[in-house]
């Protein structure tokens, strides 16, 4: 009897939470670990507030929406996410436009439109349906020797202004998208003649781009049309390679000092730690890095739970990647697989860049950590990418499922398997 209910509170709890199970765990674990280590990073803004809980119970509440996102998004066929590059790339397009003009500045570059009182950040929107987008294209140009040559131009009409629009105020995220969107060429098995010509070409232009920003005076590069980030970027790769002008006299104006400090303070917070850490609470650093709960809180995640926590976080996203790559070869159709590959690159991309930046392997980008640093657009956004990746992974495991015990006619299991599953 003990048995039987077991077994039926199992098929309840699979009713309820379809998908990969290893995605789930990995996502709730991402999301305990979160709460802990936010807690722990704003203990000096809820000090100075006097609202020691207010800082946790508002990232909680964007988890518990984004654990509701998830589970609504999980429910969606895959097919309908299609339909989602034809709103939001307009639209992101629209937004990101206006950024530069209506945008709230935070750090020096303005990245978020309050719409509603809700801050939204339009990259994030573009990346998610730049990835759609090259999915669908990959998938319906795949031909028995690989991708279509004209799927290349058709990718890049597409990524290529969404990058150059998101550059300016945030460089990092289109760089994160632009190799996403390469590495899902070469998943999708674009001729490496074009993906070779188009990482020469812009190896060349980036070398220049870096060389001519280096050497230029500071108040000609304030001059150029939407380079007030330039000065900016200097100053990071500088410091970042050793390499600054030290014969140049430096203002204070002119000298980023939080972005020095951050490093400086991460670097202590890795240094002082040990195998497991100083234990959750513990952190001496969060009180000096001014972004202890957001682009730097893997530092404290080292400091509190040591090399073996760091590691552990490290290897979740990667459970995660793998994971994806064994659903993309459950998959019997080729949107499904590209769709959860790119999500997961996406993801996973962008914690390893700010684990990088972190451990000082990387000059500092400001990109957060997915669903763990504190946020609410960039949380919302990562779940929805999530409940697709577990969406994907239903649809995968029913086409799995669903291949009967008796061989019957191939053309015959595909009619009955749509008439049931309604899968175009």
């Amino acid at each position: 009897m003990g048995a039987t209910g077991l077994n039926q509170k199992e098929q309840n709890f699979h009713s309820f939470f379809h998908g990969d199970a290893v995605i789930w765990i990995v996502f709730f674990l991402l999301c305990a670990i979160s709460i802990i280590e936010v807690y722990s990073a704003t203990s000096n803004l809820s000090y100075e507030d006097g609202h020691y809980w207010a800082p946790v119970i508002k990232h909680s509440r964007y988890l518990f929406i984004g654990f509701l996102i998830v589970w609504l998004v999980h429910n969606i066929p895959c097919r309908w996410f299609k339909l989602y590059p034809l709103l939001f790339i307009p639209a992101s397009w629209l937004l990101l436009i206006m950024v530069p003009f209506v945008g709230e500045m935070v750090n020096g570059a303005r990245r978020t439109i309050p719409i509603f009182g809700i801050p939204i950040q339009p990259s994030e929107l573009a990346k998610g349906a730049i990835v759609i987008a090259v999915a669908v294209i990959l998938s319906v140009t795949q031909t028995p020797k690989g991708a279509d040559k004209h799927a290349f131009k058709y990718i890049l009409y597409l990524t290529l202004p969404t990058c150059l629009i998101i550059a300016p105020e945030n460089f990092s995220t289109a760089a994160l998208l632009f190799a996403v969107v390469l590495l899902m060429m070469f998943i999708g098995h674009v001729p490496m003649v074009q993906i070779g010509k188009l990482m020469g070409v812009l190896s060349i232009l980036g070398a220049f781009a870096v060389a001519v920003m280096m050497v230029a005076p500071e108040d000609t590069l304030d001059k150029i049309p939407m380079g007030h980030r330039l000065k900016t970027w200097k100053h990071r790769f500088g410091s970042y390679t050793g390499n600054m002008e030290k014969t140049k006299e430096l203002t204070p104006e002119d000298f980023d000092m939080a972005n020095n400090a951050q490093v400086a303070n991460s670097n202590i917070a890795i240094a002082t730690s040990n195998i497991i850490g100083k234990m959750p609470g513990n952190s001496v650093q969060r009180d000096f890095l001014s972004q202890a709960y957001s682009d730097f809180i893997y530092s404290i995640i080292i400091e509190e739970l040591g090399l073996v926590g760091g590691a552990g976080v490290a290897l979740l996203y990667i459970i995660l990647f793998f994971r994806a790559g064994k659903i993309a070869r459950q998959c019997e159709r080729n949107f499904p697989a590209f769709l959860i590959m790119g999500l997961s690159l996406l993801i996973v991309g962008q914690a390893m860049v700010n684990m990088c930046v972190a451990v000082g392997l990387m000059p500092v980008t400001g990109q957060p950590l997915p669903l763990i640093s504190r946020g609410g657009a960039s949380t919302i956004v990562n779940c929805v990418y999530i409940g697709m990746m577990l969406s994907v992974s239903r649809f995968a495991k029913r086409r799995e499922d669903a291949v009967p015990e008796e061989p019957k006619d191939a053309v015959v299991n595909e009619i009955e398997f749509q008439k049931t599953e309604g899968i175009s």
